[in-house]
């Protein structure tokens, strides 16, 4: 079977170049072990990077966007909703495409062997949540605000709090990673990974914004937090091994 001659694969635009993080800064220790030692090299996408898996809402279970209602019991905590859009570089809605999101419980601590600092582990909360976008490209979650932790990258250093997203294109290979933090944190002006960013500008879409209409009376806050893939407005990603 002839292979077809009408198959367009897209091309984008790079990014600005204060769009997005060195891959080695100084303030961030461990990317001196992590980022590349040789040039980056461009793969162009293919047809394997265009086409399937399919990521339908049959591999979603009912709660898996709302973290707070996984257990058997309520986890400790400040409940609150995170909602937003996910946009392509032109404003429009990307629709049906899956958002995972992971992050420290209300007290700073992941479910993870390796975090060992001495904060409880709640029994009621993973931290771990997945949804797909609608017809408009929004997404939410019902979750637990997390709180800051301590990660030795310098003397008394604290990450802010911040909820971990990942957002996949039409197949596994095409995946973008980022972080929301909230508004207001006093561990801005110390944190590395959120400083990384050269413009102040770009930083600030990395800040969720606190919205009162969102809210649940006498149950949950309300943030949101729009991710933009490409194009001058797009949010930072980062490394994908880069995950504290």
């Amino acid at each position: 079977m002839a292979a077809p001659t009408d198959l367009r694969l897209p091309r984008y635009p790079r990014e600005p170049e204060d769009a997005n993080a060195p891959l080695d800064f100084a303030g961030y220790r461990s990317t001196k072990l992590r980022h590349p030692s040789q040039p980056l090299v461009l793969l162009p996408q293919m047809l394997t990077e265009v086409t399937g898996p399919l990521l339908g809402p049959g591999r979603l279970g009912e709660l898996d966007n709302d973290l707070t209602r996984q257990h058997d019991g309520e986890p400790q905590g400040q409940r609150i909703i995170v909602t937003g859009r996910l946009l392509d570089g032109d404003g429009r809605p990307i629709r049906n495409s899956l958002v995972e999101i992971w992050q420290a419980n209300a007290g700073g601590r992941y479910r993870h062997t390796g975090d060992r600092w001495p904060s409880p582990i709640d029994p009621n909360f993973s931290g771990l949540g997945r949804a797909l976008t609608d017809d408009d490209g929004r997404y939410e979650f019902t979750t637990i605000k997390p709180g800051a932790y301590p990660w030795k990258n310098h003397d008394n250093a604290w990450r802010p709090a911040h909820i971990h997203f990942s957002v996949f294109g039409s197949a596994f290979t095409q995946r973008l990673v980022t972080q929301m933090y909230f508004p207001e944190d006093p561990l801005f002006y110390q944190d590395p990974i959120f400083n990384s960013i050269p413009d102040e500008k770009v930083r600030q879409r990395m800040i969720s914004r606190f919205n009162l209409e969102r809210t649940v009376p006498e149950w949950a806050l309300a943030f949101d937090f729009d991710i933009v893939v490409r194009g001058r407005e797009q949010s930072v990603f980062e490394d994908e091994e880069d995950e504290d």
